[in-house]
């Protein structure tokens, strides 16, 4: 990968965590934010040894790429200033890549309000903050080959990436998007359980979230189905089998599953 300017508008913690993988990919990436908070991307610049655009509109003028990191309910005020921007350099033959990760917001509805200009649509997590993430993206007619190359280098720096029919990504954002707040919770109860039975809470902590983390990468590693490697930890007549059964009087699946489901349909709304 040459060297290629990337700028993300909104220096909040998905935009940042992206712009670190980026960096940590390597590949002679220049990095520039923008946010409504000067001193916010004034810091995330510093940190990642990038630099700040003045203003939206620069970002839209110099960019390769142009993340824009910002919650669903900015983007049509962003889209409207960077808007004119587009349409000229899309005249003139020297359009960049809009990289959107706007819960809800489709690739048609961002193409209406600038153009019919290269876009991503993202759903990256929270996670790819320690270069852990899942990163899921769609993208338009407009994208080359190259450019999806290019882009898919730079966000493996932040996790694991896949590319999927943007049919699915309001579904996608309820499971990997909004995934990891359910994952804190499960961890925290697993922790209170713990604390209750009369384990320190340091300890609690530590070993719910090393247990949740080891049996992760047991399902991705091994590649067995989650059903199956239940059934491994549950003993006939044992503990396990015994707080399993209190999972399902308490509707835990259903819960889960209801939960992922409420997050969609939000998205979906926010479209």
């Amino acid at each position: 990968m040459g060297t290629t300017t990337v700028a993300c508008i909104g220096a909040g913690n998905m935009g940042f965590a992206l712009m670190k993988g980026a960096m940590s990919a390597g590949g002679g990436v220049n990095i520039y934010f923008t946010d409504t908070d000067k001193e916010k991307a004034k810091t995330a610049a510093t940190t990642l040894g990038g630099t700040v655009f003045s203003s939206n509109t620069e970002a839209a003028e110099k960019g390769g790429y142009i993340f824009l990191a910002v919650k669903p309910q900015v983007l049509t005020k962003v889209l409207e200033e960077i808007a004119p921007v587009l349409r000229k350099r899309q005249d003139a033959d020297t359009c960049p890549v809009i990289v959107s990760m706007a819960a809800g917001w489709s690739i048609a509805k961002i193409q209406a309000a600038v153009g019919k200009v290269p876009v991503v649509r993202l759903m990256p997590n929270t996670p790819a903050l320690i270069s852990k993430g899942m990163i899921v993206y769609a993208a338009s007619p407009e994208v080359s080959g190259e450019k999806t190359a290019e882009l898919e280098a730079m966000l493996k720096g932040a996790g694991v990436v896949d590319r999927i029919d943007e049919s699915y990504l309001d579904a996608v954002t309820g499971l990997s998007g909004s995934g990891p707040a359910f994952a804190y919770i499960f961890i925290e109860a697993l922790a209170d359980g713990g604390v209750r039975a009369g384990i320190p809470r340091d300890r609690a902590v530590r070993y719910a979230a090393q247990t949740v983390l080891g049996s992760a990468a047991m399902v991705l590693e091994t590649g067995r189905h989650p059903d199956e490697l239940k059934d491994m930890v549950c003993s006939p007549g044992g503990t396990t089998i015994a707080g399993v059964t209190a999972l399902e009087a308490g509707a835990f699946r259903g819960t889960v599953m209801q939960a992922v489901e409420a997050a969609w349909r939000r998205s979906v709304e926010l479209g």
